[in-house]
């Protein structure tokens, strides 16, 4: 079994690295946003997981029922978070399978 070439295996570690972070910065550019109450609340979150934005339709104010208003809020801030998340594996999946590859 003949060894694999040491320049070779640096050169594709090398692009490998290059890649992902090229794929952390394109996360971290991206906003992602999330809603509840079909649309009613809506968060977005920046790929750093800052918290950029939040819209409340007021027609979903009421005070005599926050709790509703809370679990909309959580609802919307969860869809937020998983869609970042789906984004970062979409951007990253392909790259860690690529490491395996590598012996990593």
């Amino acid at each position: 079994m003949t060894q694999p070439d040491m320049n070779q295996l640096m050169q594709q570690a090398q692009q490998m690295q290059a890649q992902l972070q090229e794929a952390q910065r394109e996360i971290a550019a991206s906003t992602v946003k999330g809603e509840a109450g079909n649309g009613l609340v809506t968060i977005s979150i920046a790929g750093t997981g800052e918290v950029t934005d939040m819209e409340i339709d007021p027609k979903i104010v009421d005070p005599e029922d926050i709790d509703t208003l809370k679990d909309l809020l959580l609802g919307a801030f969860k869809d937020a978070n998983q869609k970042l998340q789906t984004l970062a594996e979409e951007k990253m999946g392909p790259l860690s399978q690529g490491m395996s590859g590598l012996g990593f």
